[in-house]
């Protein structure tokens, strides 16, 4: 008979696979819930969990065969790209299926997990995004001679993040010439060049539906996009642009998002449109509010006064407005050493 953790934690950070590095921001977010709630808190990495049914019963253990209670809440801080086969995301709806609140739910993952599907979500809600074509199993090279596809327009993978396979397709010309040279693993996007946002963005992050941190990223060297990640600069804009943000609040609860970071281009009349919205997104250390919201929002979760921002079963919106591998102790993997 498996035997069971004795002091399980109420709250957790689920983080993917190892090797794989955490992000900086999951790390200061992993230090404050420590401070906060001490034994009571746990990181868990994808990989150190089993799951299933037993005796009729959903069960859940780490690879050392003892039991592991679920979480009352747990922060997921699994990067989108880990999601793609759907390994985490059928973890994630185990967790739900035993009674944990998950920021963010199951479903509002697998919605952001697919650019279309985003789209689909915010056209839905009535909210702006740019033009956009895509496909399921039509042939891309017939595709891009489509009477439909305008150029210039912005050349992505429905799933790819951090700016990385986006490039500006010029003319009708150049994007035949190239379609066969693409990565087509998964379906491209053809999207509605946004001129005067080349290089730059507005991006917002929502905690419980408040907009928490802003900030102007901005291409350096003149690319199209501006990933801080691919090297472009940043600089906080808390309430400059009270319009965007009210936009990004709109999008994250129009996909069931407690916790969201919102990218917005800016367009020809002064006004923003949707670029498009993370489930796992990070924010610099500057950003110092956005740490302390989420400790509230689990705080208030934990004390039964709150909700996430979506159907902990639906992810839709609810409200207006010790593994055998890797560092763990009995709870999971000890923040700081990972």
């Amino acid at each position: 008979m498996p035997w069971a953790i004795d002091a399980p934690a109420e709250v957790w950070v689920l983080a993917r696979e190892h090797p794989a590095p955490l992000m900086r921001a999951t790390r200061a977010l992993g230090q404050a819930l420590e401070e906060a709630y001490g034994p009571r808190f746990a990181v868990w990495h994808s990989d150190e969990l089993l799951f299933g049914v037993r005796d009729g019963r959903l069960m859940l253990q780490n690879l050392a065969g003892q039991d592991v209670p679920p979480p009352k809440v747990v922060l997921v801080r699994q990067t989108p790209g880990s999601m793609a086969q759907h390994r985490e995301l059928t973890l994630l709806r185990h967790l739900e299926h035993m009674g944990a609140v998950l920021i963010n739910s199951a479903a509002a993952h697998q919605r952001c997990g697919n650019k279309i599907w985003q789209f689909q979500e915010l056209v839905s809600a009535g909210l702006p995004v740019p033009d956009s074509l895509s496909y399921a199993t039509a042939p891309f090279a017939g595709v891009v001679r489509s009477p439909q596809v305008e150029t210039p327009c912005v050349v992505k993978s429905v799933n790819g993040r951090n700016g990385a396979h986006v490039f500006l397709a010029p003319d009708a010309e150049m994007l035949q010439s190239l379609s066969g040279s693409l990565a087509q693993d998964v379906p491209l996007i053809l999207q509605e060049y946004v001129a005067p946002s080349h290089g730059r963005d507005l991006r917002v992050i929502v905690v419980d539906g408040e907009p928490v941190a802003a900030q102007i990223r901005s291409s350096r060297d003149g690319s199209l996009t501006s990933n801080l990640a691919r090297g472009a600069s940043a600089e906080l804009c808390p309430g400059r642009y009270p319009e965007g943000e009210a936009l990004a609040v709109r999008a994250a609860r129009a996909l069931g998002l407690t916790v969201a970071g919102v990218d917005l281009l800016f367009t020809a009349d002064g006004g923003h449109t949707l670029c498009e919205v993370n489930a796992v997104p990070g924010w610099r250390p500057r950003m110092t509010t956005v740490i302390p919201a989420i400790l509230a929002a689990v705080e208030r979760l934990l004390a039964g006064t709150g909700a996430p921002g979506g159907d902990a079963a639906t992810g839709r919106v609810t409200a207006e407005g010790g593994g055998a591998g890797g560092v763990t102790d009995a709870r999971g993997s000890v923040p700081g050493l990972v």
